[in-house]
């Protein structure tokens, strides 16, 4: 899979974008609009940037890196990718749009239409399609060109050989380590971390104790590299809320229903480190 489109370029989108850049892939990213695509570049090159600087990429590779990279507003645009990453915002109507303009307009019947859902249902994704032996989940972690895990998530429809090759493609030319899951809402990952957010959401909320001493006794007592307040900032607390709801959709368990002052906070826009101030301020 030398040609490999990207949906989206936030946070997730750019790093994605980066990734398979890196490792010499042909990249089109879709964005929104000329804004979205300008956002994006910007967080490329930071991205890149940081890199030069940490001296995990030389001039020359960030450079071809970025070379690499091409944006578009229009998904008809993605015709010829062999492998689509949708990384659209957290909102199942959005994504259900992007898998099904994507079945059309994508001219591969092989190719391979993947979400870097954080939990919702691949199988409605894929049933929103013709093709959904070829929907799988690949579930990348914040920041993508960091953290080596990619969560491959199948649907009870998935084509093993596509599972397969999204496996290869993740371990073989990322240089990811790869976990197969089942699909679920959440997975492996989310679905044993945000259950832990949302319970130090309501410690913070009930007045139990400040959020610096919430992240501190955990990174302290526990020795976790990030307090859960200052990781649920680093996610996104529109995220953290994202996850929590689908996951209460799914299993009606108390401890994922969304906290009241989390859902105020996503309402009023402070979603951590990318808006400045969550929990705490940046």
């Amino acid at each position: 899979m030398r040609r490999v489109g990207v949906v989206g370029c936030g946070v997730m989108g750019a790093g994605l974008a980066e990734v398979c850049a890196r490792a010499g892939r042909d990249v089109l990213v879709a964005a929104s609009g000329p804004e979205g695509i300008a956002r994006g570049r910007a967080r490329l090159e930071r991205s890149l940037a940081a890199g030069v600087r940490r001296g995990k990429v030389t001039e020359e590779d960030r450079d071809a890196a970025l070379a690499r990279v091409r944006f578009t507003t229009d998904l008809a645009g993605l015709r010829d990718r062999q492998l689509v990453l949708e990384a659209a915002p957290e909102h199942e109507p959005t994504k259900l749009r992007v898998f099904r303009t994507l079945d059309e307009v994508v001219e591969d019947p092989e190719a391979i239409l993947a979400s870097n859902t954080s939990a919702l249902s691949v199988m409605k994704l894929a049933r929103a399609t013709d093709r959904p032996g070829q929907v799988l989940g690949l579930h990348f972690f914040n920041p993508a060109p960091v953290l080596r895990l990619v969560e491959v998530v199948s649907t009870l429809l998935t084509d093993d050989r596509a599972r397969r090759t999204a496996e290869d493609f993740v371990t073989g030319v990322l240089g990811k380590q790869a976990i197969h899951v089942g699909d679920r809402s959440g997975f492996v990952v989310n679905a044993l971390l945000v259950p832990y957010l949302l319970s130090a959401i309501r410690m913070y909320e009930a007045g139990y104790a400040d959020a610096e001493n919430i992240d501190k006794a955990m990174t302290l007592g526990c020795s976790h590299p990030m307090g859960p307040l200052a990781l649920a900032d680093l996610i996104g607390l529109d995220t953290v809320a994202a996850i929590g709801a689908a996951l209460y959709e799914e299993f009606k368990e108390p401890a994922h229903a969304v906290p009241p002052l989390l859902s105020r906070m996503v309402d009023g826009g402070l979603l951590g480190r990318k808006s400045g101030r969550g929990f705490h301020t940046y």
